[in-house]
């Protein structure tokens, strides 16, 4: 298999003095290294545009090696070893089919060092594929002498907790608001996982630049615009517009390269032509890398596969530029008001509770569809939680003109030039709302569009129409066929109905020791609390409020006593 063929090991040679290195070490193994999330992080700095944290990051995956550990490897030992190379600026360790620890150091000469004294393993014949990468296995460095010992390594978490343990610590929250709050930082990108996605970026990078020098890979989607969840696929963009003289002007005399694809009569041919080397040198090369698929006639050609030492799941496009203002534009609504966060949230953790959304492709709705519908929703509130899509445009200045393959893409990117209008509505208020508003929305006439941020008529017959952002012809929900929709209807009216009743909306912490009754947003998640949805699915249902009175009329009737 390619990757076990292309990892790199590292010798231990003495180098340098004992004592600066443990002095160094000391240093290092004193330092936080805490899973501060990357939205605590940023509130702290400021806002930051999504071009300068990608920068950021980049620069530090561009300084970071992934190296294989042995199980329960000495910490100090570690740092100690790698600290004769150079400053080390941040270090975790993390498990995925083993253990593995990402090193930043503080400049590349460092990085040139380390990588310099590494070796590839002797081979018994010829076959091998002796391809250098930043994925490296350190062996021989030594073990802590006991379990408990303080110099084990700590693994970051790099993926969400479960379901059940998530419910039992909303369970011990005293309000909604909490709840939903609680159910964000659970389920954020960690500092570390944010570092660890642009690592296996550059990585690839390394791979791409092969063919394409001066080439770029970037993460987009999820993984960068604030509302991914730890274990969410890692989508990645090649970017070939960066390539220095590439949109230079043709000079009258002089030189210039032949730089043009050979045989290509499109844009697609072109991207299916790149796509389909990378592709190949991943599969033959990529360390880690496996299950490789060339997914080249999809409407958006990709390469897809998995990463094993990080433990994600990749795809891999190019020329993919509408997607990455999507992102643009989803984080900038994410900067705006951080109840547009817990929102999304919050209603993707349900609609996976209940089945609402999968892995799986099919008919249910995507997460970038709930997404739209949560920021639409925000939009129709009074005062607006969130501006329009056209209101961003018309306040864009000359810089901020996009136009991508005929679509306008353009909006404001300036943060200051946002003007906000007040609303202090708490996030239990519009999550219990979210759940009325499309309980009762009219998805047999009427279009989400938050370009407009208001309903349109349908211009297409669909059970479910959500105009893309950018691409207004297209419906990004247009696989949602008509039971998945009756079927997040009838949710969304069982959890609007249940979050207005006594019982399930008010704290009951249990006993010291005991586990705490699901209340609030925990009773939510719990699909076996809303009765009765999965055998309703064609049968006219009664209003809410019809549906709740006669149920207190059957409570009633219950509770009298019996006269007879």
């Amino acid at each position: 298999m390619a990757s076990s063929l292309a990892v790199c090991r590292l010798h231990m040679k003495g180098r340098g003095s004992l004592l600066k290195c443990l002095q160094k070490a000391d240093t290092f193994f004193r330092r936080n290294i805490g899973t501060n999330a990357v939205a605590a992080q940023e509130e702290k700095e400021g806002f930051k545009s999504l071009y300068a944290v990608q920068e950021e990051r980049q620069e530090q995956a561009e300084r970071s090696v992934l190296i294989s550990c042995q199980s329960r490897t000495n910490e100090k030992k570690f740092l100690k070893y790698l600290s004769r190379h150079g400053d080390i600026n941040k270090y975790f360790f993390y498990e995925s089919y083993g253990i593995y620890a990402v090193v930043e150091f503080s400049n590349r000469e460092s990085l040139a060092s380390l990588l310099e004294e590494a070796a590839i393993p002797g081979v018994s014949h010829e076959s091998m594929l002796p391809f250098k990468s930043r994925l490296l296995s350190l062996r021989n460095l030594g073990s802590a002498d006991s379990p408990n010992q303080q110099s084990v390594q700590q693994c970051q978490p790099q993926t969400s907790i479960p379901i059940n343990e998530l419910i039992q610590r909303l369970s011990r929250e005293e309000s909604i608001d909490q709840q939903i709050t609680s159910l964000t930082d659970v389920y954020q990108l960690t500092e570390e996982n944010s570092r660890l996605r642009f690592l296996v970026c550059s990585l690839l990078k390394d791979i791409a630049a092969a063919y394409f020098p001066e080439c770029t890979i970037k993460p987009f989607g999820s993984s960068v615009n604030g509302f991914g969840k730890l274990g969410c696929d890692l989508d990645m963009f090649l970017d070939l517009d960066g390539i220095s003289g590439r949109n230079a002007k043709m000079p009258k005399s002089g030189l210039w390269l032949e730089y043009q694809m050979k045989r290509a009569n499109s844009e697609r041919a072109v991207t299916q032509s790149i796509l389909s080397v990378i592709g190949e040198c991943v599969d033959q090369f990529g360390p880690g890398c496996v299950g490789v698929q060339k997914i080249l006639n999809a409407r958006c050609p990709l390469v897809r596969f998995a990463h094993q030492p990080s433990g994600f799941q990749c795809d891999l496009t190019a020329n993919n530029r509408v997607a990455m203002k999507s992102t643009e534009l989803l984080y900038l609504y994410r900067e705006l008001d951080p109840r547009v966060r817990h929102l999304v949230f919050t209603v993707r953790c349900w609609a996976r509770a209940h089945g609402i959304t999968s892995s799986i492709p099919g008919a249910w709705i995507s997460n970038f569809s709930l997404t739209v519908m949560v920021l639409f929703f925000l939009q129709r509130r009074s005062p607006p939680i969130i501006p329009t899509l056209d209101h961003l445009r018309d306040l864009a200045g000359p810089a901020d003109k996009s136009v991508i393959e005929g679509n306008d893409c353009t909006f404001v990117s300036d943060f200051n030039k946002i003007q906000l209008q007040s609303n202090t509505e708490t996030l239990e208020k519009l999550l219990r709302e979210f759940f009325e508003f499309y309980a009762t929305f009219a998805f047999n006439r009427m279009s989400i569009s938050i370009r407009k941020g208001k309903e349109q008529n349908k211009p297409e017959v669909a059970p479910l129409h959500i105009q893309n952002p950018f691409e207004t012809s297209l419906n990004v929900s247009k696989n949602v066929n008509v039971t998945q929709l009756e079927r997040f209807v009838a949710l969304c009216q069982e959890s609007s109905w249940l979050l207005q009743q006594s019982e399930t909306n008010t704290p009951s912490g249990g006993k010291e020791g005991k586990a705490s009754t699901p209340w609030g947003l925990a009773t939510l998640l719990m699909p076996t609390q809303v009765a009765g949805i999965k055998g309703r699915k064609k049968r006219k249902r009664e209003p809410a409020s019809e549906r709740i009175k006669s149920l207190l009329e059957s409570l009633k009737n219950t509770n009298q006593p019996n006269k007879s």
